[in-house]
C-alpha cells in the first residue's frame, strides 16, 4: 500500500491548468476607443516583430485591432499626439488604431513582441507613412 500512497501524493502535486488575463479592453494603450469590426470575412494575423538594439520602427498606423506582449526587451512607443507608453518583457498592449506611432528600442538586446491583428480580407495590417 506504501506505493500507491506515495503514486498519489504526487498527483496531488501537479498543478490544474490556469489562465490570468493580461490585458482586457474597449480602449487602446493611450485611452482611444477602438473601432467596431469590419462587415467583411475576417482574416486573423499574428507577427512575431524583432526591433534591433538602437533602432525604432517607421511612423505607422493599424487599420485594424490589434493587441500584443513583448516578450523580450525594452520598447518605448509613442503616438501622434505625444503619448507614450514604456514596455518591458512580459507587458501587454492593446495598440492604437488609425493613429500614427512609432516605436524605439533605446536597449542593447532585440526586442521580440508578438502581435495578434483582427483584420478582414484585402484590408492592410500596417501602412507605413510616406510608403
Amino acid at each position: 500500500m506504501t506505493g500507491f500512497f506515495a503514486f498519489k501524493n504526487e498527483l496531488a502535486q501537479i498543478k490544474a491548468p490556469s489562465s490570468i488575463t493580461l490585458i482586457e479592453s474597449g480602449l487602446s494603450w493611450n485611452g482611444d476607443s477602438l473601432p467596431h469590426y469590419p462587415n467583411s470575412k475576417p482574416k486573423i494575423s499574428i507577427l512575431k516583430i524583432t526591433i534591433p538594439p538602437q533602432s525604432e520602427l517607421p511612423l505607422h498606423f493599424h487599420p485594424v485591432i490589434n493587441a500584443g506582449i513583448l516578450l523580450q526587451g525594452e520598447l518605448l512607443v509613442q503616438d501622434e499626439d505625444g503619448n507614450s507608453l514604456e514596455m518591458k518583457a512580459g507587458d501587454p498592449i492593446i495598440e492604437v488604431v488609425n493613429k500614427m506611432h512609432w516605436g524605439v528600442n533605446q536597449g542593447n538586446e532585440p526586442v521580440e513582441i508578438v502581435v495578434f491583428y483582427a483584420g478582414s480580407e484585402g484590408m492592410k495590417i500596417t501602412e507605413i507613412v510616406g510608403d
